[in-house]
Formats: C-alpha cells, sequence, structure tokens
C-alpha cells in the first residue's frame, strides 16, 4: 500500500468511529487528522471537504444496504411471496445483528437522526430498493397494489420488529438483552417471520371480512319494505296513531 493510499484509509477508518459516535456536525476536520495522524490538508486532497468525506463513508454503507438487500431478493427467488418474506427477516436480521459492522450501523443512525445533505444518497440507493421490495412482497401477499397504505403500514411494522433488537440504552435499562449469537439470531428472526407473516394474513383477513360486511349490509338495506300484501308495513309515527 502506498503512503497516500495508508493515509486514506486511516482517515476513512478514524472518520467512521468519530462520527458514529457523535455525529457529522460534531466532528471537526482537525480532530480526524489528529486522531489519523495525517496532516491538516489530507481530507481536502482525499476527499474535496468534510463533506466529501462523510460522503464516502455513507457510500459504504449504502453498499452494505444493498448487498443485504440483494442478498435477501435471490434467497427468496422463485418461492411464493410468505416464504419471500420469511427469507428476507432471516438475511436482513443475519447480517445486522451478527456484527462487524457496527460502526455503519450507527452512522445509518446517525444519518436519519441528524440530517445532513448526503440524506437523500441514503434514501434513494439505500433505503428506498429495499423498501420497494419489500412492498412488492407484501402486495403479492395481500393480492393489491404494494402503494397502498396498509401495505406501507405492514412494512413498517416488519422493519419495526427487526430494529427492536438493535443494541439501545433504553432497551438495557428495561431489561430487554440480545445476545447476539447464531442460535439466538437465528431464533428471533423466526419469531420475527412468523409473527410478521401471521399479521399481514390478519390484515388480508380483516379487509376481506370488511368487505363481505359491507356487502352484506348493503344488500340488506336494498330490500323494498313489504306492504299490505300479507307483508310486514312500514312502521307509523306516533302522531299517526293518536
Amino acid at each position: 500500500m502506498t503512503h497516500d493510499a495508508a493515509t486514506r484509509a486511516r482517515l476513512l477508518e478514524t472518520a467512521r468511529r468519530l462520527f458514529a459516535a457523535r455525529g457529522f456536525k460534531a466532528v471537526t476536520v482537525r480532530e480526524i487528522v489528529s486522531a489519523a495522524q495525517a496532516n491538516v490538508a489530507a481530507v481536502n486532497y482525499h476527499f474535496g471537504d468534510k463533506l466529501g468525506l462523510y460522503r464516502e463513508l455513507l457510500q459504504q454503507a449504502i453498499g452494505s444496504m444493498r448487498e443485504t438487500t440483494e442478498l435477501a431478493r435471490r434467497a427468496g427467488r422463485g418461492r411464493p411471496p410468505e416464504q419471500q418474506l420469511r427469507a428476507f427477516v432471516h438475511v436482513f436480521m443475519q447480517r445486522v445483528l451478527a456484527g462487524g459492522n457496527d460502526s455503519l450501523h450507527r452512522l445509518i443512525t446517525r444519518e436519519i437522526g441528524e440530517p445532513t445533505p448526503a440524506l437523500d444518497l441514503l434514501v434513494e440507493q439505500g433505503v428506498r430498493p429495499r423498501i420497494e421490495y419489500l412492498s412488492g412482497v407484501i402486495g403479492r401477499m395481500l393480492g393489491c397494489d404494494p402503494r397502498e397504505p396498509r401495505v406501507r403500514r405492514c412494512v413498517a411494522s416488519v422493519q419495526s420488529q427487526v430494529v427492536a433488537y438493535f443494541p439501545n440504552p433504553i432497551a438495557v435499562r428495561l431489561g430487554f438483552r440480545f445476545d447476539p449469537t447464531p442460535a439466538n439470531i437465528e431464533q428471533a428472526a423466526n419469531h420475527v417471520a412468523a409473527f410478521s407473516i401471521a399479521g399481514v394474513r390478519a390484515v388480508g383477513a380483516g379487509r376481506l371480512s370488511a368487505s363481505r360486511s359491507s356487502s352484506s349490509r348493503g344488500a340488506r338495506g336494498s330490500r323494498a319494505p313489504r306492504g299490505s300484501s300479507g307483508s310486514r308495513a312500514a312502521p307509523r309515527s306516533p302522531r299517526a296513531g293518536a
């Protein structure tokens, strides 16, 4: 590795750690180059400016997100939609909980909570392809357009269950400690998949029941009241019987 390449790698590694821990705005270029043992001009030389360095790191995170989505897509290819959802949950949880990319996950969380001009890059290249794939799977399960609000609500429910297993101080204080061993991740993925599939089925069944109920009420309401030919007459008002 050349001297320039080694400096660039140190800057990326140091910036990843600092940005993930404190966010883009709180970290200065001087802090980065000092911790990376690099010249103050090194950031401008390799990345243009601090935002350019940050974009490079976010692009790495996006690459990891896209790879996870593609692996889930391949795992479910040719399967019924329920099995595609199960495959998505397993791949997603294994990838994000197994460790090794903790700083990238924290970087994404920081970007969502404290948006920078790079947010659109994350949404369009990382988040949207994943949401569109998952929406398509759930839309096929429900037999409806993936853009329907109920599909989006199901997508949010699936995603939220996975996020619940991410390490966070609130969960720890509430006693929800998750040890991400392969066996525990597998068990958690089985639960989330089963819960999600049952939930989507319930949403589909609820829509069907509501539709049948509405049709039944409409049919009853369309019957004409029976008159004097041996049928029930319409009730008279109290004044008419006085």
